[in-house]
């Protein structure tokens, strides 16, 4: 089935404002965040050391654009969408870390289905944002489900973590372009526009 076109979400409430903080994501079943929920409190009370994201904010990244004007943001989603990406089924893994040297930076889940659907994908965002003026990524695309980044700059060492639960995989049917806002209280993620995947 082909994509549907992109639609705003929310689009009322962005005002005037021409700058945001944007990234492409796909979303978690709120089953699937639910599950992760006890799972990571009992990550954050065995590894303070690291800043654990609130389950109602999880997502895959796809691609991070940075401090963007909104209409080099709305515009690489129209023509992502044009595209008509396809959807395709996921399943989380095993948690990992990304490393520098002995200590660990991040925190994640791997993805143990989906990961060529998924590379597809930010493949044809990445090549959008970069004929939109965006420098390219400098890393090659890694399908992982971020759970916590450690506090000290430099890393920490890697934690010893409960194992997560057994997840089902579920349909990737909605590309998301977020706008993050930053506060005291950490980030919040709004959806600006969600591309269909047919």
């Amino acid at each position: 089935m082909a994509a549907g076109p992109a639609r705003r979400v929310g689009a009322g409430a962005l005002g005037e404002e021409d700058k945001v903080r944007a990234f492409f994501g796909l979303p978690l079943p709120e089953a699937h965040r639910s599950a992760l929920d006890p799972f990571i409190a009992r990550c954050a009370a065995a590894a303070p050391e690291f800043r654990w994201t609130p389950a109602g904010n999880l997502h895959l990244t796809i691609r991070f654009l940075g401090h963007v004007a909104m209409a080099l943001a709305e515009g690489v989603a129209e023509r992502v969408e044009s595209g008509r990406p396809r959807g395709f089924d996921v399943r989380l893994g095993e948690v990992g870390v990304f490393r520098r040297g002995r200590l660990a930076r991040v925190v994640w889940l791997g993805v143990t289905e989906g990961q060529p659907a998924m590379a597809e994908v930010a493949r044809a965002v990445e090549a959008e944002c970069v004929s939109a003026g965006l420098e390219p990524e400098g890393r090659r695309f890694s399908a992982h489900l971020t759970l916590a980044r450690a506090r000290p700059r430099e890393g920490a060492p890697p934690p010893s973590l409960p194992s997560p639960p057994e997840l089902p995989a579920w349909r990737a049917t909605e590309l998301i372009l977020y706008r993050s806002r930053l506060g005291r209280a950490g980030s919040v993620y709004e959806p600006l526009r969600t591309i269909s995947l047919g």
